[in-house]
């Protein structure tokens, strides 16, 4: 169980983003010699050069998405499956790009073996998004990308929101889009983060 000092004590509020975290068992979602320290606060090795964020870093991201229970999310960066697993008791669909074809393959298949039917795994570059099934109400990524590709933030539907790391390795920030209803776009910086890069298929 994720203690209330990782979430609530921290700014965690809303009650939805609270039960889905807590829902999702993290330890299934690591190798079993670190399910030991699956709900300890910090990022664990998922093997590929990429981690499994660390608990409030996926409860905030959440959080700042309002996923809600009609919405359709496109995830970008699979890792483990957990925070498309997360979004999955949240939203109506995930729909998720894993540029590594191993990864995407292992969520996949652990995903539904664990009753996640609501979402969708395939291999690709996260920055070209999924345009077919765009628009989307909201985009999470789980890499940081130097620059917010225009790409996605083109996917993103109007009213929607997308939560992204942006910025260099040694200088990152959470950043959050909006687009209104009219399609016009506004950032924030939300606070520092620590994210793997985000790299385009193939690299």
């Amino acid at each position: 169980m994720i203690p209330r000092s990782q979430l609530e004590d921290r700014g965690i509020r809303d009650p939805r983003v609270l039960a889905a975290v807590r829902a999702v068992p993290r330890h299934s979602f690591v190798a079993p010699d670190l399910s030991p320290f699956a709900y300890e606060d910090r990022p664990l090795p998922i093997g590929f050069d990429v981690t499994i964020s660390q608990p409030y870093i996926v409860a905030a991201m959440t959080e700042l998405l309002h996923p809600q229970a009609w919405q359709r999310v496109l995830e970008i960066g699979t890792g483990s499956g957990y925070q498309a697993a997360v979004l999955s008791k949240l939203c109506r669909e995930v729909y998720s790009v894993e540029r590594v074809p191993e990864l995407a393959t292992q969520s996949a298949e652990l995903l539904g073996r664990l009753g996640y039917r609501n979402v969708r795994v395939r291999t690709g570059d996260g920055f070209e998004g999924w345009p077919e099934e765009s628009p989307f109400d909201g985009i999470v990524l789980t890499a940081a990308p130097v620059e917010l590709p225009d790409t996605l933030v083109a996917q993103l539907a109007r009213g929607g929101r997308l939560i992204a790391p942006v910025g260099e390795a040694d200088r990152q920030e959470l950043v959050l889009v909006e687009k209104n209803a009219a399609g016009s776009v506004t950032q924030k910086v939300v606070f520092p983060v620590s994210f793997v890069p985000m790299l385009p298929d193939g690299n």
